[in-house]
Order: structure tokens, then C-alpha cells, then sequence
């Protein structure tokens, strides 16, 4: 499933990060914090690696 914006690729990433242990699960906060939490290693990588060219930083909410 790939992002739909740079924002979610963003948290994505940060996500990743934590549950990896890169970086302390403390230091995520909102949509990071929730996706770390709720995703699997592999879902949160194919959101972090789509590619951003042509995506929009924020999606629009409908």
C-alpha cells in the first residue's frame, strides 16, 4: 500500500524508526505513535518507501 502523501511517509518512516529501534518510541507522537503501534514491520516499510515525486505534502480530507 503506498502513501498517499509526504506527510504519511513521513510518520512512516519515524514509525520504522522505533520499531526497529533506532529511535526511542517515546520521541513519536501522533500518527507515528499510532502506526508504530497498529503495523506490522512490513506495512510501515512499503509506506516509507514509496516514492514522493509528484505527491502532495498533505492529502486532501474527503
Amino acid at each position: 500500500m503506498p502513501a498517499k502523501s509526504g506527510a504519511q511517509q513521513k510518520a512512516a518512516g519515524a514509525a520504522l524508526a522505533a520499531k526497529r529501534g533506532d529511535i526511542p518510541d517515546t520521541d513519536l507522537r501522533g500518527a507515528s505513535k499510532s502506526m508504530e503501534k497498529s503495523m506490522t514491520e512490513k506495512q510501515l516499510d512499503e509506506l516509507a518507501s514509496t516514492k514522493r515525486k509528484g505527491k502532495p505534502e498533505h492529502a486532501s480530507k474527503r
